[in-house]
């Protein structure tokens, strides 16, 4: 059976002030949930509504960090299932400023959830799942 390429694209959700420490020095390692899986948690551009609505309802402001796959270390991202069977990109290493591509603030009033912009790249409407 052929599995379907995993997206380029994927997107990690985080606040303000994980955003900002991106830009320490050795890279981040994520956000406390991220630091207690033991890894930084992605999304492809269709799981980005249903991880909003899942994790970050009523938490906004938020930033959306987009990121090409293709440019972090051989071997650090893992395409694993998670709910449902949907299969999520996690990366097992530290995330770099260089590695992120475009960065969108997620404005939204408190206890709203974040809308998840338009156009974002390798959306297809589908979320990829286990093959």
């Amino acid at each position: 059976m052929i599995r379907p390429s995993p997206p380029r694209w994927i997107y990690k959700i985080c606040t303000p002030a994980e955003h900002a420490a991106l830009a320490a020095p050795g890279g981040w390692a994520g956000s406390p949930d991220d630091l207690r899986d033991g890894f930084v948690h992605f999304s492809t551009a269709d799981q980005v509504p249903g991880t909003l609505a899942r994790h970050f309802a009523g938490r906004g402001p938020l930033v959306l960090l987009e990121v090409d796959a293709t440019a972090l270390p051989e071997g650090l991202l893992r395409w694993e299932p998670s709910r449902k069977g949907a299969v999520f990109p996690h990366l097992y290493g530290r995330l770099h400023p260089h590695q992120v591509q475009r960065t969108v603030p997620l404005p939204a009033d408190p206890g709203e959830t974040p809308a998840p912009p338009d156009g974002l790249r390798g959306a297809t409407g589908l979320a990829a799942r286990m093959v």
